[in-house]
């Protein structure tokens, strides 16, 4: 899915840096060492849950304005729900297409930059 994630964000017309985090503690660790525009996280990750992660962006000062997409086989209302509750600016459930998701991306970018965010 990562590879698939990817491969989606690297075809578009503007060059993009992408990191990808392995877990969620991962994740956690790349935090702190930047800004970014954009957060692609799975609910299902070793370790730390993307829910968990999305609280911890949204606590802090540093990444508060960055925009989160949550992805999932949880497709559930409740899910979807939660994860918006916590931050999100968008949920995704899987599967999903390529078109999807650059809609889905382009969402988030475009709330969080209409908000003055760091998108």
């Amino acid at each position: 899915m990562r590879a698939f994630v990817r491969a989606v964000l690297e075809e578009g017309s503007e060059p993009v840096e992408v990191q990808e985090a392995s877990s969620g503690f991962d994740a956690l660790r790349l935090l702190p060492r930047g800004a970014y525009d954009l957060v692609i996280t799975d609910i299902n990750m070793p370790d730390i849950n993307g829910l968990e992660l999305l609280r911890f962006v949204r606590q802090g000062p540093q990444h508060r304005d960055t925009a989160v997409l949550v992805i999932s086989t949880m497709s559930s209302d409740r899910d979807r729900d939660r994860a918006l509750a916590l931050g999100a600016d968008a949920f995704l459930p899987k599967p999903f297409s390529s078109q999807a998701l650059q809609e889905a991306i382009a969402k988030c970018l475009e709330l969080r930059s209409g908000a003055g965010g760091a998108a």
